[in-house]
């Protein structure tokens, strides 16, 4: 069955079509929330987790206009916010902080490097660049995902990226 007919059959309540939906999409999904809680496995996947309930909760409403994926990472990227508010994880604004540079690495330690820097990005940055480049969401799609104008969304994967290329300047790969 393809992912439009589970799409179709979990919004008119088929239970096993919607487990079906979450299967495909929980690992993509806790990987984003990981990158948002900063590495907080138990906040991932308690994030991961109120996104599905919302998510079944809301199915009926979905429109195909967009990818089922991408309405997800909007519900998630919404119980983060909430999250962080509630909680007071971070600051929810664009100010920048200061972070260390890293120190020169192998190439085994390099996502370890890269997973560290995106943790020190503001919340919209590091949103922005996990879902235009680890998921491979167009700018458009992730704009209406984020609830932000497209350029805005720019904005922040311009300045994401800049800040992880200055952070990772003296990583190279092992040769």
């Amino acid at each position: 069955m393809s992912e439009g007919e589970l799409e179709a059959r979990a919004a008119d309540g088929d239970d096993v079509a919607f487990g079906a939906l979450v299967r495909l999409h929980q690992s993509k999904l806790r990987g984003f929330l990981l990158r948002m809680a900063r590495g907080d496995h138990a906040l991932a996947d308690d994030l991961a987790q109120d996104t599905f309930l919302e998510a079944h909760r809301k199915i009926a409403g979905f429109r195909s206009e967009g990818s089922f994926a991408g309405w997800l990472y909007a519900i998630g990227y919404s119980r983060y916010l909430m999250t962080a508010r509630r909680r007071k994880l971070e600051p929810l604004d664009d100010l920048d902080r200061p972070a260390d540079a890293p120190e020169p690495v192998t190439a085994s330690a390099a996502r370890l490097d890269l997973e560290k820097a995106m943790a020190t990005l503001p919340a919209a940055e590091r949103a922005a660049l996990t879902l235009c480049f680890a998921l491979g969401l167009s700018h458009e799609e992730a704009a209406v995902r984020l609830a932000m104008p497209l350029g805005t969304l720019k904005s922040h994967v311009a300045r994401g990226r800049s800040k992880l290329k200055a952070m990772l300047s003296d990583w190279a790969p092992a040769s």
